[in-house]
């Protein structure tokens, strides 16, 4: 009777992994709604985009009703330490800055980030290229940590901003010369616009490991163990039936899915 109790808890276990209990079946998300592709807002005001179609996947997996508490970027970490929301969804990338402060889930994508700057410019992502001249950032992404460490300290101006439009306006009207930003982003938002026909992203693509990580994955506060497991659990279901997969190439024209 005792071992067929023991294994009876032992399937119901596994079986709870994509199933949050009764007692958390609503969760809150933290998440900055400026960002197109990944979160933005629609005229009517709700929230759409690749990682909130990817939240309420994940949600619908654990079976529980998620809802989204929206703040700016750089403010995130500091609200969801201070128990405002349970977790962030909102293109954030796994660094090790950020790992000393909230724990990730497994990576979930993987998207590259490029300078954009005005066509025929011949501006390349290079200190040479570009000193003295601003850069346009987003206030507390990887993108403005990757600047300030490559090319802040060697002549080239950093502007940091608190939402991605007020960085394309200013790109536009020539307060800037350049921005960085996930490629995705730039496309969306203002390369496939009218303002944007005059722009273009730049190659090569940004690398540093210790800056861009290991891919985008939601941020839990630490210690928020069996939340992660559950995170986890269901994130690799929808890689694993592919639902990531689709949402990637809906909206990136791209598998970008971590492995």
């Amino acid at each position: 009777m005792k071992i067929k109790t023991l294994v009876m808890a032992g399937m119901l276990a596994l079986a709870s992994l994509t199933g949050v209990a009764q007692a958390n079946e609503t969760l809150e998300i933290g998440v900055e709604a400026l960002y197109p592709p990944f979160e933005s807002k629609a005229p009517d005001g709700t929230l759409v985009g690749f990682d909130i179609e990817l939240g309420e996947a994940v949600c619908a997996k654990m079976n529980v009703t998620c809802e989204w508490v929206e703040t700016s970027f750089d403010g995130l970490i500091p609200a969801l330490n201070a128990r405002k929301f349970d977790f962030i969804n909102s293109a954030m990338d796994i660094t090790a800055a950020r790992q000393k402060v909230i724990d990730f889930t497994q990576p979930v994508y993987i998207v590259p980030s490029q300078l954009l700057v005005k066509k025929g410019s011949g501006l390349q992502p290079t200190v040479e290229s570009l000193q003295g001249l601003s850069i346009g950032v987003l206030q507390g992404s990887s993108q403005e940590a990757f600047v300030r460490k490559h090319w802040g300290k060697q002549g080239v101006k950093i502007v940091s901003y608190a939402s991605q439009d007020q960085i394309y306006q200013d790109l536009a009207n020539g307060r800037i010369q350049g921005a960085v930003q996930n490629s995705p982003s730039a496309l969306d938002s203002f390369l496939n616009r009218p303002e944007g026909a005059g722009y273009e992203l730049v190659e090569p693509i940004l690398h540093d490991a210790e800056i861009f990580g290991e891919g985008i994955a939601f941020g839990l506060r630490k210690k928020d163990t069996e939340l992660r497991q559950h995170l986890d659990a269901a994130i690799q279901e929808l890689k694993n039936d592919g639902t990531i997969g689709k949402l990637s190439e809906k909206y990136f024209n791209a598998n970008w899915v971590a492995k």
